[in-house]
């Protein structure tokens, strides 16, 4: 399959490597990972994981970030498994036991805070986060969407995509801000619509997508290879 990858104004590719890019934020990023002291992640899920199972396996191979944790909102999920068969520290935070959606957020945060995480990674977690939590982690959160934003955003990305006659998609990582899939784009992986394409054969195709851009766009992010003005 051929995948076309492109970035922001937040990442850029010179002969094949991530190379570093200007940003005009005012958030906080987190401090440079190394292969001796990686940055430490926590990746947020909310069903089969396989996307964060990528991850894993990328990290496998000895990088400057480490997932420290797998959180779900959702209990007895997939991932949840396969997170632990992998060794990491997997934890169901419910969010159907809390009244308040800023309830579970502040049992989130804490959690985080324990395992002295020090960056956020969403991987199929479907749940809108409050600004509450947001401005907490702006600049240390970031999220993989399955379009080519700003086209399509929202929870039905591939069924708005066909509906629309796209003719090309993809995959969008950015960093989170407190609208829906607005934040600043980091990189993006195309790959064309097929005919006969329906949601679900455009969805799997799109994940190939998101198992090889996520972990290099995480490279360039725990690396350092954005700076504030």
């Amino acid at each position: 399959m051929m995948i076309g990858v492109r970035y922001g104004e937040a990442l850029r590719r010179t002969h094949h490597h991530l190379a570093s890019a200007h940003i005009r934020m005012a958030f906080q990023l987190p401090r440079v990972g190394s292969k001796t002291d990686p940055l430490r992640l926590a990746v947020l899920i909310s069903g089969s994981g396989s996307g964060m199972a990528a991850l894993l396996r990328y990290q496998s191979k000895g990088v400057c970030h480490v997932t420290s944790i797998v959180i779900s909102n959702v209990e007895g999920v997939e991932g949840l498994s396969k997170a632990q068969a992998a060794g990491v520290e997997a934890v169901a935070l419910p969010h159907i036991d809390y009244e308040q959606r800023i309830d579970h957020e502040k049992e989130l945060h804490a959690l985080l805070q324990e395992s002295n995480i020090e960056a956020i990674v969403l991987s199929g977690y479907m749940r809108l986060l409050t600004p509450w939590f947001v401005e907490k982690w702006e600049g240390r959160l970031i999220n993989i969407h399955p379009s080519l934003l700003p086209l399509f955003p929202g929870a039905h990305a591939h069924r708005d995509a066909l509906a629309a006659g796209a003719t090309i998609s993809g995959c969008t990582v950015h960093f989170v801000d407190t609208g829906v899939d607005s934040g600043e784009i980091i990189a993006q992986g195309e790959i064309p619509v097929l005919p006969g394409d329906d949601v679900e054969s455009l969805q799997e195709r799109v994940k190939m997508v998101e198992h090889i851009l996520y972990p290099q766009a995480i490279d360039a992010f725990a690396e350092g290879e954005f700076r504030t003005d």
